[in-house]
């Protein structure tokens, strides 16, 4: 008799372990439905912006990136050992009150930033610090996903310009082209070129960020170079888009000026961004030739 009740003692145990699952779903799903519904506007607002806005449509990567990461994370997220804290509910508060704000002053890069600190909130509140240690990274990356305020953006695009106004009025005389820079306008023989917003470089500075971040995660180990190719795409970027300027008063002189317009001018903006991946590439390798990787250390 006690021989059977040990091999019935088992089969019992799976389908009790099984009984809280449900209760967690409609949690999780009741949690994601007060969500949406408190974002509704703010994601409909972002989402059109990502749509309309080239400077910000590599926003469609970012939270598909990060719920990869998350997935393929997956296994070792089961193994964290899941301490709820209050002190999520403090965090869950002041991403509340940043939301208030933001509908109340019609600010909304607030309310964009309010839901990171919501779901940062929310994870420890229910998860813990341990958790969300663990998925800081894909926590951190959404921050890429929201445009920069256009304040901030314009005082971001004119140094740019200017940059690369500069950058090309210095070396198209090297190259036989004589040249008269007005603040970010290059007077030619055969026209003048105007460094404009979308010149500035911004589009691509922030897509090859992200884009490195994402190369950085797949491809390499080590945290510090992580980093390093992070930072190393902003120089990169600036450059590409200088040479990119550089190009287009080359086809102004020696071409036809309105080569420099139109299509040309598109695929310039895209061999360029090519080239600037494949600039990222190669310095990876460079370091990885000066510091082999032994053990994913830089």
């Amino acid at each position: 008799m006690s021989q059977v009740l040990q091999t019935e003692q088992p089969v019992a145990h799976p389908a009790i372990a099984d009984e809280p699952a449900w209760p967690v779903l409609w949690q999780v799903l009741a949690l994601c439905g007060l969500l949406l519904w408190l974002y509704a506007l703010t994601l409909t607002h972002l989402v059109g912006q990502w749509w309309h806005d080239p400077n910000f449509s590599h926003g469609f990567f970012v939270p598909l990136f990060a719920g990869f990461v998350i997935w393929q994370e997956r296994a070792r997220l089961a193994r964290v050992k899941l301490q709820p804290s209050w002190s999520g509910a403090v965090i869950l508060g002041l991403g509340l009150c940043v939301l208030s704000l933001g509908h109340m002053g019609a600010e909304i890069f607030l309310s964009r930033v309010s839901l990171l600190i919501v779901l940062a909130g929310l994870t420890v509140l229910f998860l813990g610090w341990n958790f969300f240690r663990a998925i800081l990274f894909p926590w951190a990356f959404l921050a890429l996903m929201i445009p920069i305020p256009a304040i901030v953006f314009n005082q971001i695009t004119f140094p740019l310009q200017l940059l690369a106004s500069k950058v090309a009025s210095t070396t198209l005389p090297w190259l036989g082209v004589p040249v008269l820079r007005e603040g970010n306008v290059i007077i030619l023989p055969a026209m003048a070129l105007e460094v404009a917003d979308a010149c500035s470089g911004i589009r691509s500075l922030m897509s090859l960020a992200t884009l490195a971040v994402i190369y950085g995660y797949l491809m390499e180990r080590s945290t510090a170079l992580r980093v390093l190719l992070a930072l190393a795409s902003l120089p990169i970027a600036v450059a590409a888009n200088s040479l990119r300027v550089v190009v287009t008063g080359l086809l102004v002189q020696y071409w036809d000026p309105d080569k420099a317009q139109g299509f040309f001018h598109e695929f310039q903006g895209w061999l360029m961004f090519v080239a600037s991946l494949l600039m990222l590439y190669l310095l990876h390798r460079v370091i990885r030739i000066l510091w082999p990787d032994e053990g994913g250390e830089l």
